[in-house]
This record gives C-alpha cells, structure tokens and sequence, in this order.
C-alpha cells in the first residue's frame, strides 16, 4: 500500500473493512477488532489514524511495542489463533501501522472470556443472537440446520408409505426386511434423532410440516405490474408440504403464470411457457435446498410483468461469489438435504444447476445480498422485453 492509496481509504472514512485506531494498549480490546474481522469479511486496522482519517503517526518505539502485542494477542486472546499480516507505512506525520486480518477459516472465533464478536458496519459487537451465532458454526462445517431435530415432529409424522417407496428406490431393499426398529433406521440416516425428526427428515418425508416449520414454506404471487407495492394479485399463495410437494407446485405456479408460446406446434397445442420447465426446475430445485434452514422465513416467488424473482433465505454461503457459481463452483449448506434430494426432485448437486439453467436461458442475473442476507435470481422475461 502506498501513501496514495492509503490516503483514499482514510478519507472515505471507517466501514465493515476498515478500521482506525490512534493506538492500541489494550489486549482485550486489539483481541475484539481482530476477532470480529476473523468472523466476517476480513479487513484492515490503521493503527496512528484518529476516528476522523487524521494520521496521529507512531514512533518507533510505539511500533515495536504494537507488533509485540499483536503476535502476543494473536495467539493467546484469540481462540483459535490467527495470524494478521502487519505493514508500516512511512508518512510525514510519523508511521502507520497498518493490520490486515483474513476473514478467518475456523470460524468462530472468541476472545478468552468466551465472546464472539462480529462487525456491524464500522463497529462490533459482542454476539448474543443464537440465530447469529448458529450461523457463524455453520459457516465453519461445524453444524448444519438440516441435521437439527423438531420437537414438535416425532417419528409419528412419518409418511410412511412415501418413505418405503423412496427407501426401496434408493437402497433396493425394503424397509420390512431391516432388523432395526423404524425410530432407530431413521436416526442411522440423520432423519431423526431421539425420536424426533431432523428438519431434514421433516421436510423430506413428514406430512403437515407446516405445523411445526411454518417459515419453511414458499410464499408466490403473480402480480400484473412491475412492482410488489400493490393490493392486487393475478394470483398469491402459500406453498407447503414435503419438498417433492413445494418443488412442484412451485414451478406449476410459476409456469401457469407466464405465456405460453406456440412456435411450430399445432394450434390446438397448450404451447410452450416463455422460460422453458427446466430452467424454472433447477432453479427453484437450488432455493429449496440450498436456502440457509436457520433463517425463519420462506422462500419467496414472484412473477411481474417483466421478470420472475425466485429469493431465497440466506446469502451464498462461506467464499462463494456469484462469479463462482456460474462456473459450477458449490458448497453444500446443507449436505444431509443435498444427499437425498437428488431422488426425489430434479436435483442433482454436481453445482451443475446454474450452467444449466444459464445455457437454456441465459437472461438470469443472480444477486448475492449479504446485507439482506438473501439470494435473489431475477429471470428477464421475454415476452415483455419483445413488447
């Protein structure tokens, strides 16, 4: 970094990635800035900056004694370590220690009181939120939302019939000729544990799971404008169900609301819809899958005028760009879901789906919201861009 570029960064001010610092003397306080750059984005602290972007500088002395206490802190308040890169930056006002931190690989990361901090715009916070911290562990592989039990789904729930179809499909064996009791082949598959369903094992086998999942529904409505800002539907309803039943009455809603398009077929023909099934499929497929289970909300679908957005709860997880997903790039949130979804829907899990959908359509902008924590694919329709 060189005094120009350092001079950009002071003056747009403090964000998410860059923080200023007239000094540090603290172990407890340098521990919670390079902690709660681990557990987000990464980011950088100017060490001689006051809180306006003024270089205050540092002198030599200051200097040895920061990067001491940085490997110090480093290594024995951040648990587990880490290891920030450290650069001086020679200005007329004195040096500028400045610290780079990447956001961290085992996350999440603590001080030795036992606090996760995470960024909050240009500030931290100790994290309390169990819904913030459930996601902090998943982003480290350590849990998963779809292996978590539902107290109020017991193995009762279990559409029965449904899952010996799937089990004999799957496994060419029947259910009737395993020695184990039902309750405990369900917990040797992760559908269930102590009796109760795993959100896996709900969505994909139980019936009204709307009961006990309320939010893991998909919400659609059909609108004749432009905008969702209006009292007035073309068509709107609420999707549940287990997910084979959500996956396919979600794209019949989608495609009963679009034009259809004769082409060369025979005019007593129904026609073809403008976005072709299999693009819709793959892609509500990924929404239901791939959505983060520990975000209380549905997914949501909407057809306008001109486009259809398919939303989905949670931002890409981990490093996973938009960029990366249109080269087939994957990671499963969700892997139990992942491992059995192939055989009841359309879904195929090679990270495949994108370069499909894109191939057969290519009018998709997809837009990683990670302020909104959501994941939007917006399809251009173009019937109305024809018009």
């Amino acid at each position: 970094m060189d005094l120009v570029e350092l001079a950009g960064i002071l003056s747009a001010g403090e964000d998410s990635t860059h923080q200023f610092k007239g000094d540090f003397d603290s172990p407890d306080q340098l521990a919670a800035e390079l902690i709660a750059f681990s557990n987000g984005k990464g980011g950088q602290i100017f060490v001689g900056v006051n809180d306006r972007g003024l270089i205050t500088g540092l002198d030599d002395t200051a200097i040895k004694r920061l990067n001491q206490l940085i490997s110090s802190v480093a290594s024995n308040n951040v648990k587990p370590p880490i290891n920030p890169i450290t650069n001086n930056i020679v200005t007329e006002k004195g040096v500028v220690l400045v610290i780079t931190v990447l956001p961290g690989n085992n996350r999440p990361y603590q001080d030795n009181r036992g606090r996760f901090w995470v960024k909050v715009g240009s500030d931290k916070r100790a994290e309390t939120s169990r819904e913030v911290l459930q996601r902090l562990f998943q982003s480290s592989g350590l849990i998963h939302a779809d292996e978590a039990a539902v107290p109020q789904m017991g193995v009762s729930e279990l559409d029965l019939p449904y899952f010996e179809s799937f089990y004999t499909k799957r496994y060419g064996k029947t259910v009737a000729d395993q020695p184990l009791p039902l309750p405990q082949l369900l917990q040797n598959l992760n559908l269930a544990h102590d009796g109760y369903m795993t959100v896996s094992g709900a969505l994909l086998f139980c019936n009204n799971t709307e009961f006990a999942l309320p939010a893991f529904i998909v919400k659609a409505a059909a609108f004749n404008g432009t905008t969702i800002v209006t009292d007035e539907y073309l068509d709107n309803r609420n999707i549940s169900g287990k997910l084979e039943e959500m996956f396919r009455q979600t794209v019949n809603f989608v495609i009963t609301n679009l034009h259809h398009v004769q082409g060369k077929q025979g005019i007593n023909s129904a026609g073809k819809p403008e976005i072709p099934r299999e693009v819709l499929e793959e892609l509500v497929a990924n929404a239901l899958v791939h959505r983060d289970y520990y975000v209380s909300s549905p997914v949501r679908v909407f057809v306008f005028r001109d486009r259809v957005e398919i939303i989905s709860p949670g931002h890409l997880p981990n490093n996973l760009t938009v960029d990366n997903i249109k080269l087939g790039i994957s990671n499963a949130r969700n892997p139990l879901l992942t491992s059995f979804a192939y055989q009841l829907i359309p879904y195929y899990g090679y990270g495949s789906g994108i370069l499909r959908a894109l191939e057969k359509y290519p009018n998709i902008d997809f837009l990683d919201d990670r302020d909104s924590n959501q994941f939007k694919v917006v399809l251009k329709r173009e019937a109305y861009r024809n018009q």
